[in-house]
């Protein structure tokens, strides 16, 4: 567990994460190939993202092939009721052979370990916490990776996945509580997608989802034979946006918003206009959030008191910062409101160096030893290991 060290933290090592990457694959199940010892859905698409990048970096054959075994366990178990429950077969309930070619049309497990509160069972907020499901904001990571695979191999069937899971969580998630009300997002539902766990709505649920569905759009234009038309969903979300305070002293939180900032800009000029303020607004919540973190000093207590994947997700927003500033730089008059944002990008930059810093604690094996790391090994490994080696997550 603490073989893997950087001697200089200035620069992510290819070794480092290729390491921590084969380890994974070995402890989960993945190589050599045997009885998979656990699958969790938010892990393994940040995972798929990183051997696609090891493969970019590297030609080396293993890791795209690492990528698209995880995909195709992930659906396998994922995409089917658990072992431990009455029902069987794919959650969506289509047969097994309709089920493989449609893996994702009933959505995707979380992967907790225990089994999900029935519909009338009492509610505890921390067993829920352990309690498997259906979340939001894990499924649009998942239909990030199958973008990401999509593009990487020029398969299209994995970005008709993701618009079919985008389409199959948009009608399970969203509701209308009251006639010609606002619409608003469960932000648990039920393995089977027919009732929620927990009914308010995740904070940044909606424009995640709004910039994953622009993202499945976007990569497909000019080769969209088959693919869903996610014009409703888009629209949807959109509208639930509308007015929304993303502001939040959360790292992880802050993070998705500047990964979301950068991967909004990046589809500036293929995308419809309308939304092309979003980068600015992501970025603002970015700086207000980012305040408050900050007075906290929270990088300054002990691993012990520390969650790593929740900084680990800030120190990759930071990196998407640090390549938006590039993009404008390449690409002047990308914004419509050029001088605002890069306005912002500026102020946020005082920021940068914490990414490096999260990184550097999380490399140290003693840091490693803490408890809060070893009870959630494979997620904090596997986002380290993107964090050092961002460039294909954080890509449409």
């Amino acid at each position: 567990m603490s073989r893997y060290q950087q001697p200089d933290y200035s620069r992510a090592s290819a070794q480092i994460v290729s390491e921590m990457m084969i380890e994974f694959a070995a402890r989960t199940g993945l190589r050599p190939a045997g009885e998979v010892q656990s699958r969790y859905l938010w892990t393994d698409a940040f995972a798929v993202c990183n051997f696609l990048g090891l493969y970019g970096g590297t030609n080396d054959e293993t890791f795209r092939k690492l990528a698209l075994l995880l995909v195709d366990q992930v659906h396998v178990l994922l995409g089917r009721h658990r072992g431990d429950d009455r029902r069987s077969g794919w959650i969506s309930g289509l047969s097994e052979d309709e089920g493989r070619l449609h893996p994702c049309a009933g959505g995707l497990r979380i992967g907790k370990t225990m089994n999900e509160r029935g519909p009338h069972g009492p509610f505890d907020d921390r067993l829920e916490w352990d309690r498997d499901g259906q979340y939001f904001h894990y499924l649009t990571k998942w239909m990030h990776a199958l973008c990401r695979v999509s593009a990487v191999t020029h398969d299209p069937i994995y970005r008709r996945w993701a618009a079919e899971l985008a389409k199959t969580a948009h009608a399970a998630f969203t509701y209308v509580p009251f006639p010609g009300g606002r619409k608003r997002m469960y932000w648990k539902m039920s393995i089977d997608l027919s009732y929620p766990l927990v009914a308010s709505m995740g904070q940044h649920d909606p424009v995640d989802g709004l910039i994953t569905c622009l993202e499945i759009r976007a990569g497909s234009m000019g080769n969209s034979e088959g693919l869903p038309d996610l014009g409703p969903e888009i629209s949807d979300m959109g509208a639930i946006c509308e007015g929304k305070d993303w502001t939040t002293d959360d790292p992880l939180g802050i993070g998705c918003l500047l990964s979301d900032a950068f991967r909004a800009a990046q589809m500036i000029g293929i995308e419809t206009p309308e939304y092309a303020g979003l980068p600015s607004a992501l970025l603002e919540a970015s700086r207000l959030g980012l305040d408050a973190f900050s007075k906290t000093k929270p990088l300054k207590v002990p691993a012990e008191r520390r969650l790593a994947f929740r900084e680990l997700g800030l120190s990759i927003g930071l990196h998407a910062l640090e390549r938006l500033r590039g993009l404008i730089e390449k690409t002047p008059g990308i914004f419509s409101n050029q001088d605002t944002v890069a306005d912002q990008v500026k102020k946020l930059m005082g920021y940068a160096g914490l990414a490096e810093d999260i990184e550097s604690f999380w490399l140290e094996p003693a840091n490693r030893e803490a408890s809060t790391f070893k009870e959630h090994f494979d997620i904090n490994t596997v986002m380290l290991a993107t964090s050092l080696a961002p460039d294909e997550y954080l890509r449409v």
